[in-house]
């Protein structure tokens, strides 16, 4: 008979996830890994998300799950306080006090293979060609920040922006779009989060367009001066919750390998900031 699945120790859950992002991947400014949590407790359920907001914390303990896996740090710099006072100290409180455990990849996940930006590009029908900017230490030539991919067919960059929208999940800012409308893009850059860093990198690169989230006026003012790039500007928070359902598939893989009795959930909490659009000019 086959062995009767059972719960992990969140040890076991957290040397997994390790395994997918290791931590020393992780960009030097970076908060990676464990939150809180006990090493020995069972995990039966885990929480995919995003952002860890009180929102998400709250889905957690109504969901009854033992463990959240965020893509964004919980303190990305150092605190003095846990007080409930504060709203990042009161998801601390909620966690422990439900005994739910917190783990983050961030940058460790972005560079991973597959990281975010494979998640982006999958979410769109992209073919990933190579890593944008290439990891150094990975003799595949397949880990690296972004992905350089080729679209199915050739698009307007119009159409191309149109296509983000419909397939990336709902938010307030929409998609805006720098260039040409006109343009046919074939080949695409693509970089969940913010990405207007890597302007120097998408240009080499010689694609048609690049898509990312929060373009700022100059770095994409100069960029439009340089060549006709198409510049395609998506909500980070979007951007980046492919990753999640990404994510979740390999937990899953990974628990059913070791015969875990282990439930996996992607949050579809909106927890981008933004609330509302009002295009210029229209009437209030």
């Amino acid at each position: 008979m086959p062995p009767v699945p059972s719960a992990p120790r969140l040890a076991d859950v957290l040397a997994a996830l390790d395994t997918l992002w290791p931590p020393e991947r992780a960009e030097q400014w970076d908060a990676v890994g464990t939150v809180c949590g006990d090493p020995d407790a069972p995990v039966a359920r885990v929480l995919f998300a995003v952002d860890p907001v009180q929102d998400i914390a709250d889905e957690a303990v109504r969901l009854g799950a033992d463990l959240i896996v965020t893509h964004h740090p919980l303190y990305l710099r150092g605190t003095t306080t846990v007080a409930a006072s504060t709203f990042k100290g009161r998801v601390v409180h909620t966690l422990i006090k439900n005994d739910i455990a917190l783990h983050v990849a961030h940058t460790n996940a972005d560079s991973a293979d597959p990281g975010v930006s494979d998640a982006l590009a999958g979410a769109l029908d992209l073919r990933v060609v190579r890593p944008l900017v290439p990891d150094a230490t990975d003799p595949s030539g397949r880990r690296g920040l972004g992905r350089i991919c080729e679209l199915d067919r050739p698009a307007t960059l119009r159409d191309f922006a149109a296509r983000v929208a419909h397939r990336l999940p709902a938010t307030a800012q929409g998609v805006r779009i720098a260039g040409d409308p006109d343009a046919l893009v074939r080949t695409v850059a693509v970089s969940g989060g913010s990405g207007d860093s890597l302007f120097e990198q998408v240009r080499g690169a010689g694609v048609d367009a690049f898509l990312t989230a929060d373009l700022r006026h100059h770095p994409v003012s100069e960029a439009t001066q340089h060549s006709p790039l198409g510049l395609v500007d998506a909500a980070h928070w979007a951007t980046e919750w492919p990753w999640c359902e990404q994510a979740a598939a390999q937990l899953d893989e990974i628990s059913d390998r070791h015969g875990w009795d282990l439930r996996v959930h992607v949050s579809k909490t909106v927890t981008d900031p933004w609330s509302a659009h009002h295009s210029s000019g229209a009437p209030n």
